[in-house]
Order: structure tokens, then sequence, then C-alpha cells
């Protein structure tokens, strides 16, 4: 069976495998391939036949012969092919037959149609050429017949070339002279307006006289040619000045009637048209200064008005009301005239202003005024001076009447202190040479007269004034008080007038308020020392000495609060050190008596150097030891730590320190006398024992523990070493203080450092003892 089987044929070598191949293979997806596809479809689709058609065997055999006769079926017949695959599929094998030769017969038919076509259009083309042919012909009469027309109308051309060329000439000349006249002449409108009565200043005033103006610029820089001046540029500049002559006269009538309505309008306030009016006026200074004398002759007239007005009816409807019903408080009498008259130069200072286009924002309110010698600046300081030039002699007499009738010092130098805040301001704001700053001024020096005259004779009758002999008191008496209560209310016055301004240096406030100083201070102090001498003398356990230094304090303590006061002070401060010094001795005696020491350290102290001191009546050992008895019997009692005599002294700090000092001299006249004792110079027996039968037992230091001298020395070390480091590290705070606190510490200062030098002395001399009485024990 194997033997019998065919062998196959491998499929590569297969014709159909290999036809199919090719055919799956084929791309028919290419754009040419598609073209000719749906040609070879639309050239042999079939017939479509609602019934079948029976082929017959010659139309077969037609077919066969002529493959084209396909192309004349019937349109129904191809439909029908489509509905029946066998005649499709004979369709197809056909044309895969006779494709050659239908396309041969395809191609010649095309070709047919278009020789047919070509021909009818060539026929068309040689009857556009003879149409051509015959406009090309009447174009050329056309063209004979243009040439001929423009040689004929060339003349008029050229003709109506030179007309237009005439024609522009006198447009342009017409134009120059148009524009001439219209730059250097006036309009109707622009003369009438110059030299009208009818026509009022305003805008269309001032613009004709800017064209004016211009006009008279521009033709002089069109006279100062090469040709040099024309006639017709001098009759321009003629004609113009003529009108601007004109123009200022009018300007002139219109403010010198405006500045006549001010004498009866109190609101003074520049309209445009005013200042546009004032600064063309300016240009003719003989106008303006002729307008300017009517306004201030108006201005002087309605100042004095208003003022008289002022004093005596008030304002409108009666407020303010009148500055008259002031007149018994002295103060605000002055100080409203004065306040008026600031207010009313403050109006007419800026209307002025106002009026001549000076700004004044740069001037901050209450500075110094600088004129800097413009001629506006001119014109307004004298018009602000003739204009309240009037106001003057009314003032001075009101002021000075009521400086003369002043009794009271305070009163007088406030008035005077307010008079001088108004001179200085008027100086500030019109000038120092200004008619009101000089009346000012003299107004000023005769209240300051007035009231130096006062204190004066207030001085002269302190230092009269006696002291009450039957009074025991120490304290300052009632006329040292009430003179004083008048000085502090001077300063006060002083130093807030000073508050207003920026502070000045301490020396300068002080060189202002100098001569007051000495007119009250100087003879307070003087009668404090004068009346307690006259009254010891009456009264002799009076304590002159004590009754002094109270009045010194209480003068101190009244210009302490005052920066200004720092060289009266000091001054003061002097007196007070001499008196002190002079206390202190005093007090000294008087605690050598309580004590019972005074005849003993007199003797001491007043013996010849060669004369024992055991030899003396009052040193003599008997004596000695009673006296040092009746010494410790008075360190038992409470006068040696506030003895009665400093009592009324109102500063404790000068009684402490008045007692420390003869406490301090007590203690070195004992040292000094316990050391004659025991030297060999005093010819005591056993003089160590002499001393020690009484407290302080001949011991310097046990004494200075009663006074309690070292433990005031102790803490005064402590606080000196401590204050030391503070003021290193404060010493730039303190250079840069107020002057209050620096002066307010001067006494303290002064006191401490006298303490401390006597606490050393004692404590030296103290030292010195002790070394001396453990060497004799």
């Amino acid at each position: 069976m194997s033997q019998n089987a065919v062998t196959p044929v491998p499929h590569s070598r297969n014709p159909i495998t290999l036809r199919l191949r090719k055919i799956l293979g084929t791309n028919f997806t290419d754009q040419a391939t598609a073209e000719a596809l749906q040609t070879l479809s639309d050239l042999y689709s079939t017939p479509s036949t609602s019934a079948p058609v029976q082929e017959h065997p010659r139309d077969r055999e037609i077919e066969d012969d002529d493959w084209s006769d396909l192309d004349s079926e019937p349109r129904a017949f191809q439909d029908g092919a489509r509905e029946h695959p066998d005649v499709a599929n004979e369709t197809a094998a056909r044309a895969r037959k006779n494709l050659q030769r239908d396309l041969e017969n395809k191609l010649a038919e095309g070709s047919q149609h278009f020789l047919k076509a070509f021909g009818e259009v060539d026929q068309k083309l040689d009857d556009l050429q003879k149409i051509v042919i015959e406009m090309r012909r009447h174009c050329d009469l056309a063209e004979a017949q243009l040439r001929l027309t423009e040689e004929a109308g060339r003349s008029l051309l050229d003709q109506a070339e030179s007309l237009r060329h005439e024609r522009q000439e006198v447009e342009t000349r017409k134009s120059i002279v148009l524009l001439f006249l219209n730059r250097f002449t006036l309009s109707d409108e622009e003369a009438e307006a110059m030299t009208s009565r009818d026509v009022q200043v305003g805008s269309r005033f001032f613009q004709a006289m800017n064209n004016t103006e211009r006009i008279r610029e521009d033709c002089r820089v069109l006279m100062s040619g090469e040709d040099g001046p024309t006639q017709a540029g001098m009759d321009i500049i003629a004609t113009t000045s003529s009108y601007l002559e004109q123009g200022y006269e009018k300007i002139y009538r219109w403010c010198t009637f405006e500045f006549r309505r001010m004498r009866r309008d109190n609101q003074l306030e520049v309209s445009p048209l005013m200042l546009e009016a004032i600064r063309r006026l300016s240009q003719r200074p003989e106008l303006l200064s002729e307008a300017l004398m009517v306004l201030s002759e108006a201005r002087q007239s309605t100042l004095l008005a208003l003022f008289l007005d002022a004093l005596t009816r008030g304002g409108p409807s009666g407020l303010p009301r009148p500055i008259e019903l002031h007149a018994h408080d002295p103060i605000r009498y002055v100080g409203d005239m004065l306040a008026w008259v600031h207010q009313a130069i403050a109006a007419e200072c800026e209307f002025l202003e106002s009026l001549f286009g000076i700004s004044g924002h740069e001037r901050m309110v209450g500075a110094i005024r600088t004129f800097s010698g413009t001629e506006e600046e001119e014109w307004v300081r004298d018009l602000l001076n003739s204009a309240v030039g009037k106001l003057c002699v009314p003032l001075k007499v009101r002021v000075l009447q009521t400086v003369r009738a002043q009794e009271s010092s305070i009163v007088s130098y406030k008035i005077a202190n307010l008079l001088q805040y108004y001179m200085l301001t008027m100086q500030r704001t019109i000038g120092d040479q200004s008619l009101l700053s000089q009346t000012l001024q003299e107004i000023t020096g005769v209240s300051y007269k007035v009231f130096f005259d006062s204190i004066e004779a207030q001085g002269r009758a302190l230092l009269r004034m006696p002291l009450d002999l039957d009074d025991p008191s120490l304290s300052p008496p009632h006329s040292i008080i009430d003179h004083a209560q008048l000085l502090r209310e001077i300063m006060q016055v002083y130093d807030s007038s000073l508050l207003g301004e920026a502070l000045p240096e301490p020396s300068e406030a002080s060189a202002g308020f100098r001569r007051i100083f000495n007119v009250m201070v100087d003879p307070a102090v003087t009668m404090c020392a004068a009346a307690a001498e006259e009254k010891a003398r009456s009264r002799p356990r009076w304590d002159r000495a004590v009754f002094v230094l109270n009045c010194l304090c209480y003068l101190e303590s009244v210009l302490e609060p005052f920066s200004f006061t720092e060289d009266k002070r000091a001054e003061i401060r002097d007196h007070v050190e001499e008196r002190v010094r002079l206390l202190e001795d005093d007090h000294y005696e008087s605690v050598l008596k309580d004590a019972s020491l005074f005849d003993v350290i007199r003797a001491f102290e007043n013996k010849e150097p060669a004369t024992p001191l055991s030899r003396l009546p009052a040193t003599e050992p008997t004596a000695l030891i009673n006296a040092l008895a009746k010494f410790s019997r008075w360190l038992s009692t409470p006068d040696v730590i506030s003895p009665p005599r400093l009592f009324p002294l109102s500063s404790s700090r000068l009684a402490e320190r008045v007692h420390r000092g003869a406490l301090e001299r007590l203690v070195g006249a004992y040292g000094r006398l316990c050391e004659e004792v025991r030297s060999e110079r005093g010819r005591y027996e056993a003089g160590s024992v002499l001393l020690g039968r009484e407290r302080p037992f001949g011991q310097v230091g046990l004494l200075r523990q009663i006074f309690g001298l070292e433990e005031d020395e102790q803490d005064d070390d402590d606080e000196g070493e401590g204050e030391e480091e503070e003021g290193d590290d404060d010493d730039d705070d303190g250079s840069e203080g107020d002057g209050d606190d620096d002066e307010g510490g001067d006494d303290e200062n002064q006191d401490e450092d006298d303490w401390d030098e006597n606490e050393e002395d004692g404590e030296e001399k103290s030292e010195n003892e002790e070394d001396d009485g453990d060497a004799d024990g």
C-alpha cells in the first residue's frame, strides 16, 4: 500500500500554491492599484435586469469576435449582470481576454472626441483674430486724434500753470500779511479792552496786555536785525506803548478804587485778580507807590477805628466784650490790648504777603522773620509799619497809665514781663526798627523802671524795719517771709517766661535776673545781720547767730527750686559758712562751760610755756579733779547728744555739723590737756592716776565713743567709698543733669567735706593722744 501511494509534491513547487501565495501577498491598498481596479470596475460593470436573459450561441461568438460591443449594451443588461453571478463571471472572463483591445478602442474613441472639440476651438480662434485686427485699426485712428488734441492743448496747460503759480504767490503774500497783522497788531476787541472804561479789569483785559507785551517783544527782536529799525517797527512800538500806558492807568484806577473799599471792609482777602493787578503794576513803581499810599491810609484809619471799637464797644453784638471793661484787672487789660494788636498785625502781615505773592510757609510760627531785601518785602515792611503806626499813641497812653498806677511790685513785674514778651514777638515779626517795636521797647523800659523803683523802695523799707524786742523766737520775721514770698512769685513769673523759648544757659538766665537778686536778696541779708546785732545789744541772751542762720537758710530754700539762682545761692552759702564758723566757735565755748572745762582749757591754752600746768589756780590738782568730776557727770546728760541751744536752728544738718565741730574741738582740747597732765612739764604727781579717777579716764578714744564720733566717722567713710564708686559710674549722667539737682547737692557736699576734714583732724589728734597715753601708762 505504501508503494502504490502518490508522493506529495512539496508546497513550494506546487503552482496552485504559488499562485495563491502571490495573490494573497499582493497589496491592493496603494492608490495606483485602487484607481486601476476602480476603472476596470466601471468599464466592465454588468447590466442589471429583472428577468434572466438567455444567451444565444451566436451572441457568444459575436462577443468573442468583438468585445467592444459590450459598451453599447443597454444599462439594464449591466444591472442584470450584477444581480446574477454567472453573468458577472462571464463578463470578467471576457474582460481578462480582451482588455488590451478594449483599452485601445476606448483611447481611439476619446481621441476622436478631442479632435472634434479642437476643430471647433480653431474656428473660434480665427474669428477672434479678425476681431483683434479690426480693433487695432480703430486704436490707431484714436491715437492719431489724441496726438492732434495734445498738441492743441499744450499751450493752454502752460498758460494755466503760470496762472496757478501766480495765484500761489498771491495767497502766500496774503497769508504773510495776515500773519504779520495778527502778530504785530491788536484786534478791535483787545484795543477796546485796553482803552475803554466799559470793560472791567479782568481776564480779557490781562490777556490783551499780555498780547501787547508780546507784540513789543517780538517787534524788538524784528528791529534788531541787520537792516536796523524799520518804520513799521517804530510805528508798532509807539502804538503798543500808548496802549500799555493806558492799560497801566486803568489798573492804577482800579487798584485805588479797590483799596478805598477796604476802608469799609474788615475781611481782608486777596483775589487772584488783585494779585495779578499788583504784579502788573509793579512794573510801574511810581503808579504802584501812589496806589499803596492809598492802601496805607485806608488801613491806618481802619485799624485805628477797629482798635477804638474793641476798647469801647467790643465785637459784633457785644461779643467779645469791650476791653475797657477789664481796666480793673491791669494784667488782663494790658494783655488784651497787646493781643488785639498782635492779632491785627498777624492778619495785616498775611494780607500784605498775599497781596505781593510772598510765600511765608518756610517761616515757623514765632520764628524770627528775616527780610532778604527784595522789593516786595520792603513794601510789606513799610506798609505794615505805617498801618499800625496810628495804634501806637492810644496803646502807649493806656499802658503807661496802667503801669504807673500800680502799687504792687508783682503786678508791675508781670506787666513788664508781658510787655517784654510782646516786644520780642513784634521785633521778630516786623523788625526792631518799626514804630510799634520802638514804642513797645519804650513802654517796656518804663514798666521795668516802675518795677525796680518799687522793689528798691521795699528793700530800703526792709532795711529800716527793726525786730520785735519782746519776741524770743529765732525764726525769720514776717517782714523777711513776706519779702521772700514776693521774690518767689517774681521768680515763678520769670521762670515761666523762660519755658516759652529755647532753654538758655544757666549763666544767661541768671544774668537776666541778677539785678532783681541784687535789689531784693542783698537788702534781706543785710537786714537780718544788722537787725540781729541791734536786738542782741538790747537782749544779750537772745541767740542772734541762730537767728541769722535761720534767715539765710530760709532765703536759700526760697531760691533753691529755680535753676537760674545758682550764683545768688552760692553767695548766700558763703554767708552761711561764715555764720556757721562763728556759731561753732560760740557753741564750743558754751559746751566747755557746760562741761566745766572752760577755765581749765582757757588756762591751759593761755599759760606761759615755762609755767607748769599744776601751778595755775584753775588747773591745780584739786581744781582739776573737781573739773574732771563735773565733766564726767556732764557726759551722762542728754546735752551731749542734743544741745538745747541748737534746737531752734531750722537746719538739722547745720545743727549737727555745728555740734559735731564743737565736740571735735572738745576732744582735741581734752587730748592735749591729758597729754600735758601726763607729761613731766605739768609737774603732776601720778597724772595718769588723776585722769583715771573719772570718765573718760584720760582716754581720747573712749571720749570719742561717748560722743559717737567714731561710729559717725566709720559711717561717713563707708558712705564716702560708696559715693566714689557710684560717682565713677555716673560721671557722664551727673555732668549732663539738671541744674536743680547739682545746685541742690552743693550745700550737702560742702558740709560733708568740712565735716570729714574735722573728723580727720580729730582722728589724728585722738590717735596721737592714745599713743601718748599708752606710752605713759
